[in-house]
């Protein structure tokens, strides 16, 4: 990632649905047929495959070998990242090692999953025994205790929290690819006046999964001058941290993963959070959008609602947020989901985003989240910087 040698070169994404009539071979293959078409990289030039982890892929030990098999790949490399909704950004970022250390010239990063329709996961750690046996089930749960937590801490504007909502679903009505039982209009009071899930999260707090794929294709950046792409999106710095203070017994859940891996990813990058023309933070629930702000220095612990409230996250204000909608809005494709934050950001550095197309389209900030671990945050945070024509 430091050579900054390997670029982004297409994108592609599926329409997502609340539950497809279509095999996740099905959704995969359109990618790769969109990507061809779009870059006109033929299927044998690719040479690549990461993939995203999939919750329909949950019992197969072989995915990534199988997904090169139903797609007709000959490859020089290839992984599945399971590192949750971080997989699609670490896949990305494992793309371009591959590029950068000569191992491949052009890889599919393909991040697919129909959880909706066909989820076949056995999570295998401390939920069975201890925590689903007590009525702490699923992810509403722990973010229902994040959420209780930050507030006694910090205290909690829940209108804020309302305010993001309602600007990620005006994205999402003018995003066709988003989910259809979502693009309706919202307001601050719909949020505030939406069922509990888990106390105190509310309906219109949480993601509702679905299905559908997205990719991108990443090739070295001589090799994208010899095809003349006059569109490419650089990454120029990646930040990833799983158990973070996993070796202190007692922690504050308020302070995440997204500290470190956003100083490491901006470091690399050599640029400013100032600098950034779009941000699109993984948003399984709507208070992590306000502890990512502050983890990765928008403002002080805390003070996150006050940031919220005093700027416009709307694609033409001042710090445009999700502008596809986020997977609040759009739908979470399962362990996918984070592909369709990182594909929006890449769509808008292209200048492809039609009505809801930013102003800024030299850098973006894409971050991933993936797990949660007992008695803390979450497993994994990842951030991605982006440049555009680098």
């Amino acid at each position: 990632m430091y050579q900054k040698d390997a670029v982004i070169v297409g994108y592609a994404e599926t329409k997502i649905v609340d539950k497809s009539d279509r095999d996740i071979w099905e959704l995969s293959a359109e990618i790769l047929e969109k990507i061809i078409i779009q870059t006109g990289i033929e299927k044998d030039e690719i040479d690549g495959l990461v993939l995203s982890s999939s919750m329909t892929a949950a019992g197969s030990v072989f995915w990534s070998q199988t997904n090169a098999d139903m797609l007709g790949l000959d490859l020089k490399f290839t992984q599945t990242v399971d590192i949750g909704g971080c997989a699609p950004l670490g896949s990305v970022a494992r793309a371009v090692m591959a590029v950068n250390a000569g191992l491949c010239t052009n890889v599919l990063c393909l991040f697919s999953d129909t959880q909706a329709t066909e989820d076949n996961r056995r999570v295998r750690a401390f939920q069975q025994e201890w925590t689903n046996s007590l009525g702490y089930m699923g992810p509403p749960a722990a973010f229902g205790f994040i959420t209780r937590r930050y507030e006694h801490q910090f205290g909690l504007d829940y209108a804020a929290l309302g305010k993001l909502a309602v600007a990620q679903r005006n994205h999402a009505i003018l995003n066709d690819m988003a989910v259809e039982k979502l693009r309706k209009p919202i307001t601050v009071d719909d949020y505030l006046n939406s069922r509990m899930i888990a106390d105190p999260i509310r309906l219109l707090d949480c993601v509702m999964v679905c299905d559908g794929a997205s990719g991108v294709l990443v090739t070295s950046r001589k090799n994208a001058e010899r095809k003349g792409f006059s569109k490419i999106v650089v990454p120029i710095g990646y930040g990833e941290r799983t158990n973070f203070r996993a070796s202190e017994s007692i922690i504050d859940i308020t302070d995440t993963g997204h500290r470190a891996a956003g100083e490491a990813a901006l470091s690399q990058a050599g640029v400013k959070l100032s600098d950034f023309g779009s941000f699109h933070p993984y948003d399984d629930f709507i208070i992590a959008i306000v502890m990512q702000l502050e983890m990765l220095g928008f403002c002080k612990p805390g003070q996150g609602c006050d940031f919220v409230r005093e700027r416009s996250f709307s694609f033409d204000g001042d710090l445009p947020l999700n502008t596809g909608g986020g997977q609040i809005s759009a739908g979470q494709c399962g362990l996918a989901g984070g592909g369709t934050n990182l594909v929006e950001a890449v769509r808008q550095m292209f200048g492809e985003a039609g009505s809801r197309q930013v102003s800024d389209t030299k850098t973006a900030l894409v971050t991933g989240i993936g797990g949660i671990p007992y008695g803390r945050n979450w497993a994994t945070s990842a951030v991605m910087a982006l440049t555009a024509n680098g």
